[in-house]
């Protein structure tokens, strides 16, 4: 009896540990993994609602919609080939132009064939021919240019209705976005690679002027005047340039923001060209020690007010050099880029709230931007204008005045060689401004003849006496 009883005892223990085992390890286990499930769901919803991976971005219905609305763009032009100088003497000989072809690529806006593109992807056109994405080519004429910001406008005629794309916000982009490029590279119709967005205001010219969008998308040549586009198929850019010292994609390109461009199209439509708004003030980016030198350490950014244009704009609204420009618009001004960005978008007698620090006390205004004019003068039957910076940049030269028209009829036989040439000195005295052309003229005789020296586009030096 005893025995059993013992036997009994030690089964009755057993069972007992067995379930507290059970309960300790299975059930608790349980839990655990509950609360681990818990805590993926919360991660996924914080995902859902925050920054995704590149796997759960979907570009399938943005890119096929782009697609459609990207064109090829070919430019057909004819390139003088330098004379010969004797044979041209002697036996009248003129090499014949040799035709060159460019191409590029382009957006449709409207569904009645309005295209946008690069400035750089018509220039010097004989004939522009574009191709749809289903091979449907049309002959092109050019609307307008905008050469600053190498903005083109294209009319074609279709058959029928065309897809086109939207215009989005580009002010609303935001660092690391994710975006698609479409283009054709290469020859390649209807590439599509993606990337996000690495810089929202990149400056590439020397006069600060320009504004970019940069992304790493990769981009190459044939791409320019493409489309960069956001995930939900919105135009933010027009692809421009990249940065390479091999002339191919490395991980830096370039595009013209949406709303400039919208402008720039807007301004060509309604007036036949561009109309560039001025606030007239120059300066430059307000640094930790360049506040620290002007006593404004409590200023964290802003652009400082170095020089006023007589009666411009901001003179008349009641900034003063030395004032110190915050906001605009209630958008931050750190550098001239981001004041330039904003000025870009804006047409003559537009109005803009200006919030800006004097003396420590931070004040506002409202004031009314004019017209930023292209400065012109005349010298004896030329007239001259000056070079803007992308002008420049074509052209190689930081001087020199452009000749725009010919007043005098005895300058009509050599009409091709000089419009359009740049006048790079008068008494060889180098010239970049209106200002200077009008001092030498002041300081010489009326009745004497100047020397001028040119360079025509072929980049041949012309000295002549008028």
């Amino acid at each position: 009896m005893k025995k059993i009883l013992g036997v009994f005892l030690i089964c009755l223990l057993s069972g007992s540990m067995t379930l507290v085992g059970y309960k300790y390890f299975f059930e608790n286990r349980s839990t655990v993994d509950t609360e681990l499930s818990n805590t993926d769901a919360n991660h996924l919803s914080n995902t859902r609602s925050g920054i995704v991976p590149s796997s759960a971005i979907d570009f399938t219905q943005a890119a096929e919609n782009t697609v459609n609305t990207v064109v090829h763009v070919k430019n057909l032009s004819y390139v003088s080939a330098r004379s010969n100088p004797i044979m041209e003497l002697f036996y009248g000989y003129k090499p014949e132009p040799k035709p060159q072809i460019g191409t590029g690529s382009g957006v449709i806006i409207t569904e009645d064939g309005y295209i946008v593109t690069n400035n750089h992807v018509i220039a010097n056109a004989s004939e522009l021919e574009v191709t749809l994405s289903n091979n449907e080519t049309y002959k092109a004429r050019l609307i307008g240019t905008d050469k600053e910001m190498d903005i083109a406008l294209l009319k074609i005629e279709p058959k029928n209705k065309l897809s086109y794309i939207v215009f989005g916000d580009s002010d609303n982009i935001q660092l690391g976005e994710w975006v698609i490029a479409v283009g054709n590279p290469y020859n390649l119709t209807s590439t599509v690679t993606a990337g996000i967005i690495s810089a929202k205001a990149r400056n590439l010219s020397k006069a600060g002027i320009q504004s970019f969008i940069q992304t790493d998308a990769a981009i190459n040549p044939g791409n320019s005047g493409g489309a960069l586009v956001n995930t939900r198929g919105e135009l933010i850019g027009i692809n421009t340039m990249i940065s390479s010292n091999t002339g191919a994609y490395v991980g830096y390109a370039f595009a013209v923001p949406s709303n400039v461009t919208r402008k720039i199209v807007e301004d060509l439509l309604e007036y036949g060209n561009v109309q560039n708004a001025s606030l007239g003030v120059s300066g430059f980016e307000l640094t930790p020690q360049i506040a620290k030198e002007l006593n404004v350490v409590d200023i964290p950014y802003g652009f400082y007010i170095q020089e006023l244009g007589g009666n411009s704009p901001a003179q008349q609204s009641g900034l003063r050099q030395g004032d110190i420009i915050t906001k605009i618009n209630n958008k931050d001004i750190k550098t001239f880029v981001d004041l330039r960005s904003i000025i870009n978008t804006k047409r003559p007698n537009d109005k803009i709230e200006v919030e800006y620090v004097r003396d420590n006390k931070s004040l506002a205004t409202t004031i009314t931007l004019g017209k930023n004019e292209p400065r012109k003068i005349e010298l004896r039957g030329l007239e001259l204008q000056e070079l803007d910076a992308a002008e420049k940049e074509e052209w190689n030269i930081n001087y020199g005045l452009k000749i725009t028209k010919l007043l005098n009829s005895d300058f009509d036989k050599y009409k091709d060689e000089l419009l359009g040439s740049i006048l790079l000195s008068i008494n060889d005295i180098k010239v970049e401004n209106v200002n200077q052309v009008k001092n030498i003229l002041n300081q010489s005789n009326q009745k004497q003849k100047i020397k001028v020296t040119l360079m025509n586009k072929n980049g041949e030096y012309l000295r002549l006496l008028i």
